[in-house]
């Protein structure tokens, strides 16, 4: 079956996780993505439970690509990278702002030999700006855009989003700009550079937060679970536990109300509208928990789905890939690799009809298709020879 991106060429100048996992989905999504690695490979293979510089957290990130091995330090593996370059569609990089520029890889280089090639640059803070030379880190960044100061409960230490919120945010909006571009070629038959950030990932995504801020409600804090702008809208305890409760609107409040057997809460001046529920949200909470904390989490979750009353379970991980509904939209697979074994990993969250992605294809050994990419780019055996003598492959 023919991929959304077959026959668009990629090239992964990135480590880590927001380039990686960017240029992942386009591998997903058909797209030949070659992995530039430098001589001792993304971080990445460093991390825990490797075997020989292959780790499941490099897998994770990095599957269904090809690896090539190249020095970038070398003149002569330059030659190479802007060589690869000129029958590229796409080249994603995510080193500090001005690196590809001094290393004459950068996008006003590189697309004057190939004006159609789109070039993503991901970094922590931007391509422009006074902060722009700094690194891109996840928890930094959550710092920076405010995430962290609305994490966590009222009152306590800061705390960070679980996952990697801006490092897979800039990931994204990446990608959606690749996309754009991509469709932006097909009219002008022009490429273009695209830039996004760690920060400005984070920014983007405090929508809430900077509705709150921007109508003169003050500045946001940490909140727990609870929503900002509906109620009750978060996590509710229960005598075993806690399950997550959404009577989001007057319909499904009414309905809450007489579950739990509180009818006059519907018209109590705290209750009485969303805006006041809002504002009495702790006190919302605390009656509402008055009567769930004397029964099991099973319990109210089958009598709020017996009432059409959103809800949910709070799982851990060994619950949430045992979940039937996860095992049946194919959000677990299994892949095998040469020296790791058989690996579960996560699959694609985008489902399409005539081109669906590939998620079975194994992330690559280091350097392992070094040859295999230059002898198509049209080097000679002697080449790659003389090219590996120099140290500008491995």
């Amino acid at each position: 079956m023919m991929s959304a991106l077959s026959g668009t060429r990629v090239l992964d100048a990135t480590q880590v996780m927001a380039g990686p996992f960017c240029a992942m989905m386009l591998a997903d999504l058909g797209a030949d993505v070659i992995k530039i690695e430098p001589p001792a490979g993304d971080s990445t293979r460093q991390m825990p439970d490797g075997v020989d510089g292959d780790t499941p957290a490099f897998n994770a990130v990095n599957r269904g690509k090809r690896s090539v091995r190249l020095n970038l330090k070398s003149p002569e593996g330059r030659a190479v990278f802007e060589r690869l370059s000129r029958s590229t569609d796409i080249l994603i990089e995510n080193y500090r702002p001005g690196v590809m520029n001094a290393l004459g890889l950068g996008y006003t280089d590189l697309s004057s030999a190939n004006p159609r090639l789109i070039y993503a640059s991901i970094s922590g803070y931007g391509q422009t700006g006074p902060e722009r030379h700094k690194g891109g880190f996840d928890l930094i960044a959550q710092g920076v855009s405010g995430i962290m100061s609305i994490t966590g409960e009222p009152g306590h230490a800061p705390v960070k989003a679980g996952v990697p919120i801006t490092d897979l945010g800039a990931g994204l909006f990446a990608l959606v700009g690749i996309l754009a571009a991509l469709e932006s070629r097909h009219r002008t038959d022009a490429g273009q550079h695209i830039d996004t950030s760690l920060v400005d990932a984070g920014v983007a995504l405090s929508v809430w937060e900077a509705t709150e801020y921007f109508s003169g409600r003050g500045v946001p804090e940490a909140m727990g679970s609870a929503h900002r702008m509906n109620a009750p809208y978060q996590a509710i305890r229960c005598a075993d536990g806690f399950i997550t409760i959404g009577a989001a609107n007057e319909r499904l409040f009414h309905r809450l109300c007489d579950v739990l057997e509180h009818p006059d809460w519907k018209d109590a001046p705290e209750f009485a509208d969303n805006a006041a529920r809002v504002k009495h949200r702790a006190l919302l909470a605390q009656r509402i928990e008055a009567i769930t904390a004397h029964q099991a989490r099973a319990h109210w979750l089958a009598l709020f789905e017996h009432h059409e009353i959103p809800c949910g379970p709070i799982n851990d991980y060994a619950q949430v890939f045992a979940d039937p509904q996860v095992i049946a939209r194919d959000m677990v697979v299994e892949v095998e690799h040469p020296t790791l074994g058989y690996l579960r990993t996560l699959g694609s969250p985008i489902k399409m009809s005539g081109t669906p992605p590939n998620v079975k294809r194994r992330a690559p050994l280091l350097g392992e298709h070094t040859d295999e990419v230059l002898t198509e780019t049209g080097y000679s055996r002697h080449e790659i020879d003389e090219l590996r003598r120099t140290g500008a492959i491995i």
